[in-house]
């Protein structure tokens, strides 16, 4: 079989990341330079810093995706790019540096989806999974239930109407006292603490069954700290945390078990940074385990941003002959399905 070697580029948000990926599920490096740190002192993603950050970071971060890969940029059969959607100075960052290398040595360029990326991540660990199949992706910014119908091709179901899951985690995480980043902090505090101690609410969408609403469930814990605070009692940390990420966790696991039953498929896959907490990946897995279906995760490194589910994902695109100009542009709000 042919070796497609594809370099991939994934600046979207905060981490600056390159991959080489061969055939689409073979990862030969998967370099991400983090700037967590950094913005922890902020309390959340500052975009200047972020999109400062990647021009000091993104050449060394290639060059040693290519070392780590034993390839050199003649070597290579494509380039392939985060375009969207996320913190378009960032994004602009990746796709600059993209076009110049594709430019350079004559290689076809490639723009992927934040989002198609994530879902992607699957193939690299789940060397059978093909579509179709349904794919819930979480993360800090999005929360989308979809039917991936094949390769490149998605029939979106439901996606979050206010606050992703992720967001939301975020601004609990800081109200509770755990500070940034929340998903990770809340995770770990949870598992000390009593998921059933403060009934928050579930909500449902009237129109759209699978569509997601997060902001009332932050706004209910907001006004349960702010009443124990107006009666000087004290709240558990844990408890609160535990609570709230099993309002979380409920709601995505129906909606996905929802989603399953009603298109008849037998594979479920989960993808994005909220897809690595723990009490999710539990919930899912125990629900599929019920149903007799098939669950697939990507490993928790595969969850966050990284440029190796974007080369995955690439691959795919370059099969099908997609390819991009050098008009290809950054597009913080791009779509998932659009081209």
């Amino acid at each position: 079989m042919e070796e497609i070697k594809i370099l991939a580029i994934e600046s979207s948000c905060d981490e600056t990341a390159a991959a080489v990926v061969v055939n689409g599920r073979d990862v030969r490096s998967n370099i991400i330079s983090s700037q967590i740190n950094l913005h922890t002192l902020y309390g959340g993603v500052v975009p200047e810093i972020a999109s400062r950050k990647h021009v000091e970071n993104i050449n060394y971060v290639i060059q040693e995706a290519l070392d780590q890969a034993s390839v050199s940029l003649d070597d290579l059969d494509a380039i392939a790019v985060t375009y969207g959607p996320g913190l378009v100075g960032a994004l602009l960052v990746g796709v600059a540096e993209a076009k110049a290398i594709a430019y350079a040595k004559g290689l076809p360029l490639i723009g992927v989806h934040h989002i198609e990326g994530h879902i992607s991540a699957n193939y690299i660990e789940n060397k059978d999974l093909e579509p179709p199949y349904i794919c819930l992706v979480v993360s800090g910014g999005h929360s989308h239930l979809v039917k991936v119908t094949d390769y490149g091709e998605y029939e979106i179901l439901g996606r979050t109407r206010d606050d992703a899951a992720g967001e939301a985690f975020d601004k609990v995480a800081r109200a509770i006292g755990l500070g940034y980043p929340g998903g990770p902090k809340i995770d770990k505090v949870a598992k000390e603490g009593n998921p059933d101690a403060v009934d928050f609410p579930r909500a449902s969408i009237a129109d759209n069954q699978y569509d997601f609403s997060f902001s009332g469930l932050k706004s209910a814990v907001l006004n349960y700290l702010n009443q124990c605070e107006m009666k000087g009692i004290t709240y558990n940390q844990a408890d609160v945390a535990a609570s709230f990420q099993k309002a979380v966790v409920d709601v995505l696991t129906d909606h996905a078990m929802m989603a399953i039953d009603e298109s008849g498929m037998d594979k479920l896959a989960i993808a994005g940074g909220v897809a690595s907490n723990s009490a999710l990946r539990r919930s899912i897995q125990e629900a599929c385990e019920r149903k007799g279906i098939s669950f697939y995760s990507p490993s928790p490194i595969l969850c966050t941003d990284n440029a190796a589910m974007i080369g995955a994902a690439a691959y795919y695109e370059y099969q099908k002959g997609v390819r991009h100009g050098w008009d290809l542009n950054a597009i913080p709000n791009l779509k998932l399905g659009e081209r």
